[in-house]
């Protein structure tokens, strides 16, 4: 019987230190390990092997990690796991617009990183996502959502324009329509991130959703609020 390979874990980190601390360590709890000091590198490893999930730090020297998760994002459903500065709020809610699956400020105990790791790659490789095609088109309420170029069309035509969040958090909302979601549920299902404990991302993305697809965001007749139990899509929708 074959054993199951252990999942290959990309670290990005332009210092040395933390590579080779963070490559021991994981190594040592079973997980195949490659490390890039910057974009360039993290580039060249993707194209020449099968990673299974990346740890990127934020700050790196040319392209930063923001920007090298949005290349990602275009053409992957690769797991992300954003390494950001000590409390800050905007870093950790931009990096999860652009597509991380979970984040983690420095400093950080490798620990729990590892179960970070874990149940990324768990919820990944569990979570039942309903299936859907590039080229289908969901309507709603007037709305068209294409999926192939993830454009979203007004019903008096106009192009909205929708950040990997929103358009993960929508895609989530149609393929689950008139079901509660709670808020980990919606992390589960928008990129299989994992809530920290009152984690508020999925709220700070429903209402900058409902700016953008309500008619009056203060009164929502689409993503409406379900008190202690997370959000439910109200409208019908048709494929």
């Amino acid at each position: 019987m074959t054993e199951p390979v252990a999942p290959h874990i990309l670290v990005v980190d332009d210092d040395r230190e933390i590579r080779n601390l963070l490559a021991r360590f994981l190594v040592k709890h079973g997980l195949r390990v490659s490390s890039a000091k910057d974009g360039p590198e993290m580039m060249k490893i993707l194209d020449g092997a099968a990673v299974d999930l990346v740890v990127l730090d934020l700050m790196l020297p040319g392209e930063d990690g923001l920007s090298l998760c949005r290349r990602l994002r275009a053409t992957s459903t690769l797991p992300v796991i954003m390494l950001t500065a000590m409390g800050d709020d905007t870093d950790r809610i931009v990096g999860l617009e652009m597509g991380a699956d979970d984040y983690l400020p420095k400093p950080f105990s490798p620990r729990e990183l590892l179960a970070r790791i874990k149940a990324v790659l768990r919820r990944v490789h569990t979570l039942p996502v309903a299936p859907v095609s590039n080229e289908e088109i969901l309507r709603f309420d007037g709305w068209v959502l294409e999926l192939g170029p993830r454009r979203l069309v007004s019903p008096n035509g106009d192009e909205v324009e929708l950040s990997t969040g929103e358009y993960e958090l929508l895609l989530a909302f149609a393929t689950h329509p008139r079901r509660v979601l709670s808020r980990d549920q919606l992390l589960d299902l928008a990129r299989g991130r994992s809530a920290a404990p009152f984690d508020r991302s999925i709220d700070i993305q429903v209402m900058r959703l409902r700016r953008k697809i309500e008619a009056d965001p203060k009164e929502p007749r689409l993503i409406k609020t379900v008190r202690g139990g997370g959000y439910v899509f109200a409208a019908e929708i048709s494929a």
